[in-house]
């Protein structure tokens, strides 16, 4: 008598990070266009600095900005499938959020091209997703690859 056996793949810790960050990207994504959980939701805009509509009360954002969240979102699951695309997407993306975190601190809050749109609450989790998403990249893909020397 066999007993079945399970294919299921065993993912690296980068992946299990990569694929965390996509699915709350996504729930973030779906989130952002649920009135009540949204403040504002009808002032919301589709790309405009003029969007009133803030996740949570505090995130501004718009059509835009959570369509980003949901495209984010599915390349995190899509790049954890494999530990060198999960590397790339939170190294990458940790990237981006950080050029976005300069962004928001450069353009002003009220110009035209604060377009996404962004507020200081978005500039700063920027920075917080961008030096966590580039820290657990270069942390995970270290410990993934070491071998004991038994």
């Amino acid at each position: 008598m066999t007993t079945p056996t399970s294919h299921r793949a065993v993912r690296t810790p980068v992946q299990q990070a990569a694929l965390l960050f996509g699915l709350v990207f996504l729930v973030v994504g779906v989130l952002g266009f649920i009135p009540g959980i949204t403040t504002d939701y009808g002032s919301m805009e589709f790309a405009s600095h003029d969007s009133g509509a803030e996740l949570f009360g505090l995130f501004q954002v718009s059509i835009l900005h959570n369509l980003v969240h949901l495209a984010y979102g599915l390349a995190g699951l899509a790049l954890a499938r494999t530990a060198a695309g999960a590397y790339s997407y939170l190294l990458v993306g940790g990237a981006v959020y950080l050029v976005l975190w300069v962004y928001g601190l450069v353009v002003g809050h009220d110009s035209d091209a604060n377009f996404v749109p962004l507020n200081t609450a978005d500039d700063w989790l920027h920075f917080v997703l961008g030096i966590a998403m580039i820290g657990l990249a270069l942390a995970l893909s270290r410990r993934g690859t070491r071998t004991d020397a038994r």
